[in-house]
């Protein structure tokens, strides 16, 4: 799959799955291509990969068919320039709150590389673009997705504002700030959370724009098919990393307890995320 046909399956609803790849050895990318995923994701807000190694990372993804798509760390559309140059072929924006840093954004992944006072002008609407710098922008851009993080009780109150700025591909949602904000850290199965998500997905469904969120937590996999059955489509389901330590972990369970060397109750506890 390209960029293009990413994009173009998030809006249509299509499911598409993906997970968090934090390893950036080079016998990854193999063994990532065989799992039958969509699309990657490259987290740069969290974690510590330095610009070299996740534009490493994108040009080997998108090579085996897998796109990439990076998360800055910040709504800044400079950054988001400099994910894209990297090779990129999604960004996804931490903490966005209104629509117009939505906006900025979508000027910078849907108009690269055209920047100052006449990207502006044409941002705003008090200007048009020449019809050919427009049609040789959308062709240079078209691999591109512009994905949000809705993440706080402010996104959540400007979200029709957000989901109606052009360019705007598809929200992420962010559980853990999101919870969070909302004065329920971490209680992923409280009320006010799921209804919070519930309202995510059925307006971007609404909008023809992709949706989905990144579960880690324990409760998150019957979540994330709940919420794909109201049509949420954008699937990140957990991370390289965790994949490691759940089934090592159930495998040195396994020996431990066969061998007489697991403490009472550490089954139960290491269980847990």
């Amino acid at each position: 799959m390209n960029g293009h046909q990413f994009r173009e399956k998030l809006h249509a609803g299509e499911r598409l799955y993906g997970t968090l790849i934090v390893s950036d050895s080079p016998r990854w990318p193999p063994a990532v291509a065989a799992l039958g995923l969509d699309f990657v994701f490259i987290d740069t807000e969290h974690i510590a990969l330095d610009r070299g190694a996740v534009s490493w990372m994108c040009q080997a993804y998108a090579a085996l068919g897998l796109p990439p798509v990076v998360r800055i760390p910040k709504p800044d559309p400079f950054l988001a320039s400099m994910a894209l140059d990297g090779g990129a072929l999604g960004i996804i924006v931490p903490y966005v709150e209104s629509p117009e840093e939505v906006r900025s954004l979508a000027g910078a992944v849907k108009f690269r590389p055209l920047k100052g006072k006449v990207l502006q002008a044409a941002l705003s609407g008090k200007a048009e673009l020449d019809p050919v710098q427009a049609a040789y922008l959308a062709q240079y851009n078209r691999e591109n997705s512009l994905i949000v993080n809705i993440e706080s009780r402010p996104a959540l109150e400007a979200l029709d504002e957000i989901l109606a700025v052009p360019g705007l591909d598809g929200i992420l949602v962010g559980p853990h700030d999101l919870t969070t904000n909302l004065g329920i850290p971490e209680q992923y199965d409280h009320p006010a959370y799921i209804g919070a998500v519930d309202e995510i997905v059925r307006k971007c469904r609404a909008r023809g724009i992709g949706v989905g969120a990144h579960v880690m937590y324990p409760a998150g996999t019957s979540q994330e098919i709940r919420w794909a059955q109201m049509g949420a489509n954008l699937i990140v389901h957990w991370a390289d990393i965790n994949a490691f330590r759940f089934a090592m972990q159930a495998s040195l369970v396994e020996i431990k307890t066969a061998l007489g060397d697991l403490p009472a109750g550490a089954a139960q506890a290491g269980s847990e995320i």
